[in-house]
């Protein structure tokens, strides 16, 4: 077995669980994303008010705000998994 598979080296844990929490918080944003998606339309429909367009201003933030470290933090992943495997990093 490797450490990375039986968890002894911490660094790997510790990158597991940001991966997780990367991958978490896109899911999280992508669907806040959907919900303004879906909830703007609904609106187009129905008749925009004042809630529907809080409804859909709330979603777009707050998946702005779990997107944004999400995406940094998981490309701060991948870039130490190619570090360790030596490879370039495509710049």
């Amino acid at each position: 077995m490797t450490a990375d598979s039986d968890g002894d080296d911490p660094v790997l844990v510790r990158r597991a669980q940001f991966d997780r929490a990367a991958t978490t918080g896109k899911r999280i944003g992508y669907l806040l994303y959907l919900v303004a998606i879906i909830s703007f339309f609904t609106a187009l429909v129905v008749g925009f008010s004042d809630a529907w367009t809080w409804v859909v201003i709330g979603a777009l933030l707050a998946g702005s705000l779990f997107l944004l470290p999400a995406i940094i933090i998981g490309y701060a992943v991948k870039a130490a998994h190619r570090a360790d495997l030596g490879l370039p990093d495509g710049h």
